[in-house]
């Protein structure tokens, strides 16, 4: 397995080579948080997409390098554009599903493994949700939290970067898994994009909390600072380690 620091140099080059080749990744995300995640999206150099309609979804799905699903805010309408999404991405396009809340409602925990059952590339969520969800064979589990740690297999590694600011701004945890589709859709190494994902909004949280007097000034020095970030602070800054079961 690579050594931390290589995953950290490789992190420092996957930033540059988003906002080089600019992935678009198609966000099914939670109504009260699509602005905020299109915003930071397009601060990193990726190219957003939100639509959830029915009649566009699969086209919208089909175009994108990427695809992020959230479950915030349910209803059968988006339930049934997740799966025309999912269907219509195309083989191999990496996708990420995010039971949010799977943890207070039996329909949505059902709705949550039906689409874990059928091969994400990556499940994140609080430790509520990804204990309850269950098991995700094949597919990279992130469980969030003031430490993220990624399993995939028996391989595992910890970021450590990040800022308590986050927890009190909405959306910045949808926006780390469409971070990390970004990543996801230049690197198919699934365990190397989400380390590098995740250190890159680690590491702005923690820049733009150094500007900020309270969660309102830090929901805009933060995408200001993910579209500042450069590959040498996520060397400097990177703190990260490895396990192997």
């Amino acid at each position: 397995m690579m050594g931390e620091t290589g995953f950290v140099e490789n992190a420092a080059a996957l930033l540059a080579r988003v906002r080089q080749q600019r992935p678009r990744v198609h966000c099914l995300m939670n109504t009260v948080v699509q602005k905020f995640v299109a915003d930071g999206l397009a601060a990193l150099g990726a190219i957003p997409s939100m639509t959830s309609s029915t009649e566009e979804v699969e086209a919208f799905a089909r175009r994108s390098d990427a695809l992020v699903v959230n479950l915030g805010t349910l209803d059968e309408v988006r339930r049934a554009a997740i799966r025309l999404a999912a269907v219509a991405r195309g083989a191999g396009k990496p996708w990420i599903v995010d039971p949010v809340h799977c943890d207070y409602s039996p329909s949505r925990l059902a709705f949550a493994r039906e689409l874990i059952a059928s091969g994400p590339s990556v499940v994140r969520g609080n430790a509520s949700e990804m204990d309850i969800v269950g098991e995700a064979n094949g597919v990279l589990k992130i469980k969030t939290g003031p430490v993220d740690e990624l399993t995939l297999g028996r391989l595992a590694t910890r970021v450590e970067n990040g800022h308590p600011l986050m927890a009190q701004v909405t959306g910045t945890g949808c926006l780390s898994g469409a971070l990390i589709a970004a990543f996801m859709a230049v690197e198919p190494d699934r365990l190397k994009a989400a380390t590098g994902a995740l250190l890159t909004s680690g590491i702005a949280a923690e820049i733009a909390a150094e500007q900020s007097s309270g969660p309102g000034t830090f929901e805009v020095a933060f995408r200001d600072a993910l579209a500042a970030l450069r590959p040498e602070d996520i060397i400097a800054n990177a703190r990260i380690s490895h396990a192997q079961g």
